[in-house]
């Protein structure tokens, strides 16, 4: 090879879980070894392993029958930040810049480049290792789509997927019992899950933390439904959901995180604020790490395929500090910088919430409307 070529890249994937992952090792080791020649090394745990010195040479046997499995074969970590790694000392937890270490293993390995995977957090930790020398070229991936710069991330499409099937099962027991059913759904800050796993079950109410709901507004939904002859609802909710003037939800704090909030209960709230004030049954559920577990969709195996190998391409053309994207149907890339840190939400005029209002989907907001059918009511 050249002097100056790119010889051996590591590759590693952060923050949680998610469908998909594998695909995407699959596509750069593959695609690594068989078109360029690479070594390929595993750095196990993420962002971990780095810190660690945890890594292994892989080889196309590693790589093989991996397509369709979920999670990742390197293992994940989601409290590992080289810039404010947490450490246990005197009892307490305590923050500490480790971004020394990182460097020196990394040239220890003799790696040219890192393929990092992951969401928002992830880059912000590769935004900070290329301010330090290092070449990296990221991936998107997370569940809650709420990557800035890209239309789409693998994971997302196979977690609604999930949820879509989890709502759909839970319509035939809240019909049996006539009960208001809320399904509490993950996503964080961004409602993209919630909303397009609510819309393709045909959820009745759809929760999103971008559009502030009306407790009043979803109890006479459930009414309305009730008096109508439809004896059942169906709430779809993201966690990060909160009522107009209030807070999401924090179901508890991890302190040794660098995302140290996790949110979680805003499906019991609206369970037990729906049948006090409507005195309507209502249950909650909360469906949790399902979402990120299962066999990746095709559509993960495809997007996840497609992108792990542009990423190679990227790195062999030195073009570091990118993101590979989807943007508009087509494979692009972003400055790593423009997204670290960032989260995108849905906006309000989104296509997707226009076409449920119209096929009588509510999200909470609806005072107006709610008005007028009172209205109509009364004549």
């Amino acid at each position: 090879m050249k002097q100056g070529e790119v010889r051996r890249i590591g590759i590693l994937t952060g923050g949680g879980d998610c469908p998909g992952l594998n695909a995407v090792i699959r596509g750069v080791v593959k695609t690594g070894i068989y078109q360029y020649g690479l070594e390929i090394v595993g750095i196990e745990d993420g962002y971990l392993g780095l810190i660690e010195g945890r890594m292994h040479l892989m080889n196309i046997t590693e790589a093989s029958d991996i397509l369709t499995r979920g999670g990742t074969i390197l293992g994940a970590c989601n409290k590992a930040n080289p810039a404010a790694y947490s450490v246990m000392e005197n009892g307490k937890w305590v923050k500490r810049d480790v971004t020394d270490q990182v460097v020196e293993n990394y040239h220890k390995w003799n790696l040219d480049a890192l393929i990092v995977i992951g969401g928002d957090g992830t880059m912000s930790g590769a935004d900070h290792l290329i301010k330090h020398g290092l070449n990296i070229v990221g991936l998107p991936k997370t569940i809650d789509n709420d990557l800035v710069g890209t239309d789409i991330t693998f994971g997302h499409h196979s977690a609604v997927a999930t949820a879509t099937e989890a709502l759909d099962k839970v319509h035939s027991t809240a019909s049996s019992h006539h009960r208001v059913m809320v399904v509490e759904l993950m996503g964080r800050y961004a409602g993209w899950l919630a909303l397009r796993a609510g819309i393709a079950s045909g959820a009745d109410v759809i929760l999103i933390p971008e559009i502030p709901f009306d407790i009043d507004v979803v109890c006479q939904v459930c009414l309305n439904r009730s008096k109508h002859g439809k004896r059942f609802t169906i709430i779809a909710a993201g966690e990060g959901a909160k009522p107009e003037g209030g807070e999401m939800i924090i179901n508890r704090i991890v302190k040794d995180s660098p995302d140290p909030i996790r949110l979680g209960g805003i499906a019991r709230f609206l369970a037990e604020q729906i049948e006090e004030r409507t005195h309507l049954e209502s249950r909650s559920m909360v469906l949790g790490y399902i979402q990120r577990g299962g066999t990746p969709t095709a559509y993960d195996r495809l997007l996840a395929t497609l992108l792990s190998c542009h990423a190679v391409e990227c790195v062999v053309k030195k073009r570091f500090g990118r993101l590979i994207v989807m943007k508009s149907g087509k494979v692009d890339s972003v400055p790593i910088a423009s997204v670290a840190g960032k989260i995108r939400t849905v906006p309000i005029n989104d296509p997707l919430i226009i076409a449920a209002r119209q096929v009588g989907t509510y999200f909470g907001d609806e005072k107006e409307l709610l008005k007028s059918h009172q209205h109509d009511e009364n004549k």
